[in-house]
């Protein structure tokens, strides 16, 4: 999942970039470099690790270009403490080679030791576009994954697996007139048949259909092609006819539930 300050997947959108160094020489140096590159947006020239994380709370960003030794914050007190959801990919740009090791811990995509040249430069940035454009792809697969499973309708239940001493029989849930929970068993009652398997009604209830099957009272479910009627009963309960003429007590508590379905008033 994105976190929740970035902006809509664009495979041609600018890589947005934020430079935080302490030294005013390094600060302008990179920032001339990236501005000369098209496919880069330079977001902010942070002197500070303060001003970094400032900067990461209020603006989505691709990339830092991150000193580690600066006065008070320095880079990895910044990765520590970023707002959560925040992973810009980060090239670390330092005069201490001491701290690659720890550096790639953070998962660093790059390690520039100063003074570096342009053509090193270059290098880490490239890699560090190339880094985007998968995580990009990435994550466009996953949205597109997430968007196609939103709109498929979900798959319920077709047939119950109805377990014999010697056999497993198939009941088709279209067969079924009506559920009855039977303490840790339900019972599935189809025309003069009864089927026993072991689970309870609440976890068959949730692979059903729900228009299909709705639950009429806090042990029962019932088919709805198989109902003929509802007749009111007392305390403004009903009685649920079947075509069979097999009466089910419907509650109060699963009344207003069956008039969403049925889109009807009662």
């Amino acid at each position: 999942m994105l976190p929740p300050n970035s902006p809509p997947l664009d495979a041609t959108a600018a890589l947005r970039v934020v430079v935080v160094d302490d030294e005013p020489p390094a600060r302008r140096k990179l920032a001339q470099w990236l501005a000369a590159d098209p496919a880069v947006e330079v977001v902010a020239v942070c002197a500070n690790g303060y001003e970094a994380l400032d900067t990461l709370a209020a603006e989505p960003v691709d990339l830092l270009f991150l000193d580690v030794q600066m006065p008070e914050l320095s880079g990895f007190d910044v990765l520590r403490q970023r707002p959560a959801g925040c992973h810009p990919l980060v090239i670390f740009a330092t005069a201490f080679d001491t701290y690659a090791l720890e550096a790639f811990r953070h998962h660093a995509v790059g390690y520039l030791l100063k003074p570096y040249d342009r053509r090193r430069f270059n290098e880490a940035l490239d890699h560090a576009k190339a880094q985007h454009a998968g995580r990009q792809a990435h994550e466009a697969e996953h949205r597109l994954t997430a968007l196609l499973q939103s709109v498929q309708p979900p798959r319920y239940l077709e047939h119950f697996a109805v377990r014999h001493d010697d056999r497993i029989d198939l009941v088709r849930t279209e067969e079924v007139d009506w559920i009855e929970a039977s303490g840790n068993y339900v019972t599935l009652h189809a025309g003069h048949t009864r089927h026993l398997i072991r689970d309870t009604l609440t976890r068959v209830s949730a692979r059903l259909d729900p228009r299909q099957f709705p639950r009429i009272h806090r042990s029962r479910m019932v088919n709805l092609d198989r109902v003929v009627s509802l007749l009111p009963a007392s305390h403004g309960d009903f009685t649920v006819v079947l075509r069979d003429g097999t009466m089910l007590p419907m509650s109060r508590t699963y009344r207003d539930h069956l008039r969403e379905v049925l889109e009807v008033g009662f």
